[in-house]
């Protein structure tokens, strides 16, 4: 079995990623056709087909994970067992089996309980990911091992789960196989070494290739050379390497911050394995670190008020062109037993505030501030007069120059029945159903800066202010979508542990939210909501420019971290 290579588009490429002696990139490269392109034998995919081909021939049309413990597997098999998982592995009108594959199976931790798997407080479960590749569908069982009982499936369309260690080996056997091909070596001067691959388990997309929109199931092994990052974009849904790509890298001491340690143990088993209380200033809430939906609040209330059911931060959506659409959706979580790119370093801390106080968590790459690597920090701010801020800052350094940052934040308050509503210049506009705006230059706000309410029957509820450069903290306006979708109870909207829901690269208001969403909105009168904000942050890595930035430098004859943070993040307000 071969794997072809599609078309390389590249201008201004390519030299010697990774190798010991960078060969200068040449100004152009012709494109290779598919019909010109050499045939590549991958091994490692060859044996791939294999396995889908005869997974599609068994009982049950399934790839299985491979290598689990005897809990897992038990939670594999009955998933995989079940009709509503079962439903979605042969075609509705032929019947013929379609191509399922087992991704991950990961134990269920307290920050992913919801309504239908109260049960897992008392048993232990697991949360096994199905992904169908015809359909660009991802199923979610959550499994009792205990009892042996599928206590709830969920449907993500258009989304699929992060890729395990396999599908990164392949997507590195395929790069390796393919760029090594005498033609391409000689023309080319790629010389990518697996072992010194960045983000290759990332999820990713490009332009022009079925990768774009997350129609195939894309993943971008990077390698740094110089002060340039080459991207290898595989799909492993057909097992090719559909494009190559250069960012600017911007100069660098090339000196990663080491005397800091990634402490596994001490998070996990205090923050990741179990949920955390925190009292106050009137402020009462549980707090703990999800598998990858970073730093998670739960019950807050104020003044014995309820406030919020829950908050969160789903994905970091980083775009690095405009034009070809390639970037990473990152995730950030607990550092073992997580599909998180970016892991939590040490556990979340608490902060004093002027007139009130900040729970913050960061997670880190363990070389950062070098170049392809990143730092994020969620903090939650809660002030004695009832007003609190979500927000999340980016610290760099990233992988170019040119990059775009999207961090998808998921917000629930806590009542059950509120109506939203938009400020439109002179009166406040209710939302009827379910939909989405955009923050831009034209938006019109009250006189306090506030752009949206929601409020009981009793008029109680909250102001949102989004960020425009005013709260402080060098954010320089947040440019946000917000959405607003109708929470369901019996249905996991992303309340538990959500796996990136949306493309890396999408420049428009299809960041993820809206799937919960379209085709039809729902009405919202009345009704418990879900509130999704969604802020674009251009970084620079120009000098005297820098945003969402960083570096080492020298300071008293060693090099210690400089950053440029863009943080952003809305503002609640009591309504009085």
């Amino acid at each position: 079995m071969t794997a072809r290579l599609l078309r390389l588009s590249v201008v201004g490429v390519l030299l010697a990623a990774c190798a010991t002696t960078p060969t200068p990139a040449p100004t152009t490269v012709a494109e290779l056709l598919p019909e010109s392109a050499p045939t590549v034998e991958v091994p490692a995919f060859a044996t791939r087909l294999a396995q889908v081909q005869a997974a599609l021939q068994a009982p049950i049309p399934v790839l299985l994970l491979e290598g689990l413990s005897q809990p897992q597997q038990v939670a594999q098999s009955l998933a995989v067992t079940d009709p509503r998982v079962v439903q979605y592995f042969g075609d509705p009108n032929t019947g013929l089996a379609m191509r399922n594959e087992v991704f991950n199976v990961h134990p269920f931790r307290a920050s992913d309980v919801t309504e239908a798997t109260v049960a897992c407080q008392q048993a232990e479960c697991y949360r096994v990911e199905v992904y169908n590749y015809a359909y660009n569908l991802t199923t979610v069982a959550v499994v009792d091992v205990t009892s042996r009982v599928v206590l709830a499936v969920n449907y993500f369309s258009d989304t699929q789960p992060d890729v395990n260690q396999t599908h990164t080996g392949l997507a590195l056997a395929i790069v390796k196989a393919t760029l090594a091909e005498p033609g391409l070596a000689a023309s080319l001067g790629i010389a990518p070494d697996a072992a010194n691959a960045l983000m290759a388990s990332t999820k990713t997309a490009l332009n022009d290739t079925r990768c774009e929109r997350s129609r195939h199931l894309c993943v971008a092994p990077t390698f740094v050379s110089g002060d340039r990052a080459l991207w290898a974009i595989v799909d492993l849904t057909e097992g090719r390497l559909v494009g190559v790509r250069w960012t600017e890298l911007g100069r660098t001491s090339g000196q990663p911050i080491t005397e800091q340690s990634l402490q596994n143990e001490v998070v996990m088993r205090d923050f990741c394995d179990q949920t955390n209380t925190l009292a106050r200033d009137g402020w009462a809430l549980r707090y703990g670190l999800t598998s990858s939906d970073g730093l998670r609040l739960a019950q807050v209330r104020f003044n014995d008020r309820p406030v919020l059911a829950s908050a969160k931060l789903v994905d970091w959506h980083v775009n690095y062109s405009q034009s070809d659409g390639f970037g990473y959706s990152d995730a950030v979580g607990c550092p073992v037993f997580s599909a998180a790119a970016v892991v939590a370093l040490k556990g979340p801390e608490v902060s004093d505030l002027p007139g009130g106080f900040a729970l913050t968590q960061e997670f880190r790459s363990e070389i950062w501030p070098l170049p392809c690597n990143y730092s994020y920090q969620q903090r939650y701010e809660f002030y004695t007069d009832g007003r609190f801020r979500v927000v999340v800052v980016s610290l760099g350094r990233g992988c170019g120059t040119d990059g775009t940052y999207r961090p998808v934040i998921r917000i629930q308050p806590a009542a059950e029945a509120v109506t939203c509503a938009e400020w439109d210049g002179a009166t406040w506009q209710p939302w009827a159903e379910e939909g989405w705006q955009l923050q831009t230059a034209e938006t019109a706000f009250t006189p306090e800066g506030y752009q949206y309410r929601y409020t009981d029957a009793a008029g109680s509820g909250y102001f949102i202010e989004p960020g425009r450069g005013q709260f402080g903290d060098g954010g320089r306006g947040d440019n946000a979508y917000v959405y607003v979708t109708r929470y369901h109870a019996d249905k996991d909207e992303g309340e538990s542990d959500l796996i990136t829901i949306g493309p890396c690269c999408n420049t428009d208001y299809q960041q993820g939210p809206e799937k919960f969403i379209e085709p039809g909105p729902e009405r919202i009168e009345a009704a418990p909501i879900v509130i999704w904000y969604v802020a674009q942050l251009k970084n620079d890595g120009e000098p005297g420019r820098e945003y969402c930035w960083a570096d080492t430098v020298l300071e008293n004859g060693v090099y210690v971290p400089r950053v440029w943070p863009c943080a952003a993040g809305p503002m609640f307000v009591p309504v009085r």
